[in-house]
C-alpha cells in the first residue's frame, strides 16, 4: 500500500472505508491517547477514489467502517486540542447514504460481522 499525497484534499469533506491502522510509539502532545487509522477514500456509491489516507479516529471506527471525514485546517480544529498538526480526521461512522448518485447502506462494506454487529 503507498500513502501518498491524495487528490481528495480538494474536497474538505468525504466518504472513506477504514481498511488499517496506524501504530505510532511517539506522537505530538494534541495526539496523544488518540488512534491513527488508514482509511480509504470511497465515492457516494461506494468506490474506492485516489490513494489512502491517515486519518485521526475520534469515532472509534473499525476495519470495514464507512467513515465522513473533513481534511486540511477543518481536520485540525475538530480535535479537543484545537490546531494539532493533521490532515485527515474522521467525524462520524456512516450507517447509509442515500440519493440519486448513492446508495450505501450499513451493511456496506464490512466483510464480516463488525462491532456494532452488522453483516455483509
Amino acid at each position: 500500500m503507498t500513502l501518498q499525497g491524495p487528490t481528495c484534499h480538494k474536497q474538505s469533506m468525504f466518504l472513506g472505508r477504514v481498511i488499517g491502522n496506524v501504530v505510532a510509539t511517539r506522537k505530538v502532545e494534541g495526539l496523544q491517547g488518540l488512534r491513527l487509522v488508514v482509511v480509504q477514500p470511497v465515492t457516494e456509491a461506494g468506490v474506492d477514489r485516489d490513494n489512502p489516507v491517515v486519518a485521526v479516529d475520534t469515532t472509534q471506527a473499525g476495519p470495514g467502517d464507512l467513515v465522513h471525514l473533513t481534511s486540511s485546517r477543518e481536520a485540525a480544529v475538530s480535535l479537543e486540542q484545537s490546531f494539532v498538526p493533521v490532515d485527515h480526521a474522521i467525524l462520524a461512522i456512516v450507517d447509509s447514504v442515500g440519493g440519486r448518485n448513492a446508495q450505501i447502506d450499513a451493511k456496506w462494506p464490512s466483510k464480516a460481522q463488525g462491532k456494532r454487529g452488522r453483516t455483509t
